[in-house]
């Protein structure tokens, strides 16, 4: 019997992508020299598609595979997929919610007492030998007792919130809505809730609703004294305006570890030291990235089994 055939157009670990070959054809796209010309060749074959943050499965891709049935994202986020037009065609989209929780919120915490406490700058400063020389390193900015303010309170953002309590923060969230058996400050205006806090996080999804919510006028806002933490994705923040807001000391700092155009990021943001950079390793751990290519086999497997899937992203 013929084996499906899987479109991969990322990979996971050797094992767990020898696991789906077991029950797919398995087509790595991204290994071939002439991919459109692959594609058209298998399209028809094509039941399954295998993706992470990065990889655009638009309508385009989706209409021209007439037996894609589901799209598996080694990802807890799926704005790369045009999932509207999957719904309309029966295609099952999946993710892996819930695993990278931890690892995203330790980033996050790591990231504001990095540029909080110039931790790169500190590493630095000894490694270049200007702690031998009797330099005196610039102080940093204490860290507990601080307000802090959450853009998105959902898993990843509640977690967050955690952690930031076991350092007395005062703690603050801004989302769609006010949210039931939640004790923190709410503010429905972002600009607002910046200006009332020292450090600003954001753990909201990305997409066109979201897009570029914090600007000029909210990074303004955040002031002088205010510092700026994105594990949420780069489109979330107008990077044109950090970069502004940043050289000229409009807020004293930022910890990034997720950018507009990734892996590209300003050169700008290079050059500036009140800025910590991190490539977009959240979620980057031995432990949460096999628990994460573990649900994406388990997927597929149910997928071409004709089982349930377990992670439906439901839109």
């Amino acid at each position: 019997m013929t084996k499906p055939t899987l479109l991969a157009l990322t990979s996971l670990p050797s094992t767990y992508m020898d696991e789906l070959s077991n029950k797919y054809e398995v087509v790595r796209l991204y290994k071939e020299t002439n991919p459109e010309g692959k594609l058209n060749e298998i399209k028809n074959d094509v039941t399954a598609i295998l993706t992470t943050m990065g990889n655009m499965v638009g309508s385009n891709l989706i209409e021209a595979l007439p037996n894609l049935g589901c799209i598996s994202c080694y990802s807890v986020g799926y704005d790369n997929v045009d999932v509207e037009c999957a719904v309309k065609n029966d295609v099952i989209v999946t993710n892996t919610p819930d695993l990278v929780t931890d690892d995203t919120a330790d980033t996050a915490i790591a990231l504001m007492l990095a540029v909080s406490k110039r931790l790169a700058e500190a590493d630095a400063f000894v490694r270049f030998g200007k702690w031998e020389n009797r330099n005196r390193f610039p102080m940093g900015r204490k860290v507990t007792g601080k307000k802090v303010g959450i853009v998105g309170l959902g898993r990843i953002g509640k977690a967050i919130a955690r952690r930031c309590a076991a350092f007395d923060m005062h703690i603050s969230y801004h989302g769609r809505n006010q949210q039931d058996g939640v004790d923190y400050k709410y503010f429905d205006d972002l600009t607002q809730m910046a200006q009332h806090v020292d450090y600003l996080i954001l753990s909201c999804p990305g997409g066109d609703a979201t897009r570029h919510i914090v600007n000029y006028d909210v990074l303004r806002a955040l002031g002088t004294d205010g510092f700026l933490v994105n594990v949420a994705r780069g489109s979330v923040v107008n990077e044109v305006d950090l970069v502004q807001s940043l050289h000229d000391q409009i807020i004293a700092g930022a910890g990034l570890d997720v950018f507009e155009n990734e892996p590209v990021v300003p050169t700008e943001l290079k050059t500036l030291d009140n800025v910590v950079l991190l490539p977009h390793i959240g979620t980057a751990t031995m432990e949460t990235r096999g628990d994460m290519a573990d649900l994406v086999v388990k997927n597929l497997l149910a997928f071409a089994d004709k089982k349930t899937v377990l992670t439906p992203v439901t839109n």
